[in-house]
């Protein structure tokens, strides 16, 4: 019985380190995806700003376009 139950503690003791290393590893992950997410959400405010400022240069241009086209050069 004591064989058994020390055979038993060491297969728990093995369930655990295995745990262990798979909570690790998870966290690895998570902190990496953590990481992916925060620089797309920089990404995101780059882009949001690109397109408003080509927005803008667009609004810009159309304006220059109509003098222009009043001017009837």
């Amino acid at each position: 019985m004591a064989e058994n139950l020390a055979e038993r503690l060491e297969q728990l003791e093995q369930a655990v380190r295995r745990a262990a290393e798979a909570i690790a590893r998870l966290k690895d992950e998570r902190d990496a995806l953590r990481a992916k997410v925060t620089g797309l959400e920089a990404g995101q405010g780059e882009l949001h700003r690109l397109r408003q400022e080509r927005k803008e240069m667009l609004a810009q241009v159309d304006g220059m376009l109509k003098e222009l086209d009043r001017l009837d050069l």
